[in-house]
């Protein structure tokens, strides 16, 4: 991921969407693109962590956060965050405007069939698996 802005700048999240490409039919396995055109942008450092945005349409990989909780706002579109819970899947669904904190160390997913631009804080390391987790 390049970085498109730093802590001293405003940061105009319209403009830092101008810096990515959209991808289309993200997988779990296709997920991370650094290829300099990116669907994914890294904004700011943040906490422990730093501030994304991302740009795609489908489904991602699990993860979960072990040093802190996650914001998710979605800029435009919509997404299906996916939380595991007690060995449950719990689909939230969240549209343009609005946003949903996921809990330290909870597995979750995004399924994005229509396309989402997301802005994320999130907390670093971040555990990734692609299968659904057993724990």
């Amino acid at each position: 991921m390049k970085i498109l802005f730093n802590k001293a700048v405003a940061i105009n999240i319209e403009q830092a969407f101008s810096h990515t490409k959209h991808l289309d039919g993200r997988t779990p396995i296709n997920s991370d693109h650094n290829d300099g055109n990116s669907a994914y942008g890294f904004l700011s450092d943040f906490g422990n962590g730093g501030m994304f945005i991302a740009n795609y349409t489908g489904l991602s990989e699990w993860e979960r956060h072990a040093n802190g909780d996650e914001m998710v706002q979605v800029i435009e579109g919509e997404t299906s965050l996916v939380l595991l819970i007690d060995n449950e899947e719990v689909p939230n669904k969240i549209k343009a405007g609005e946003l949903l904190i996921v809990p330290q160390g909870v597995w979750h997913r995004f399924e994005s069939p229509k396309g989402v631009k997301v802005l994320t804080i999130t907390p670093q390391p971040t555990d990734h698996q692609i299968e659904r987790p057993s724990d």
